[in-house]
């Protein structure tokens, strides 16, 4: 989830998966994938920038679990019977 701020500067969180677009006209507009446009304060930069962050946030914690379970594929024990 990425943060963004509504016109009258209210915090909102948008799922960065679900963005399909940012332009700006000169406002910024996030269209999601279903269509939906949010129409935010923040520049169309600042918007790539916090999903890049993100995005960054996943690969590095991603790293941290393959760290604490070298040589597993995931983090969850096997199955016993």
């Amino acid at each position: 989830m990425i943060q963004v701020h509504r016109l009258r500067g209210e915090p909102l969180f948008v799922n960065a998966d679900f963005i399909d677009s940012i332009e700006s006209t000169p406002d910024t507009v996030i269209t999601l994938l279903d269509g939906r446009r949010l129409v935010v304060a923040d520049a169309a930069g600042e918007v790539v920038d916090a999903i890049r962050e993100f995005r960054a946030s996943v690969l590095v914690a991603a790293e941290r679990l393959r760290e604490h379970a070298p040589g597993h594929l995931s983090v969850v024990p096997p199955y016993e019977e």
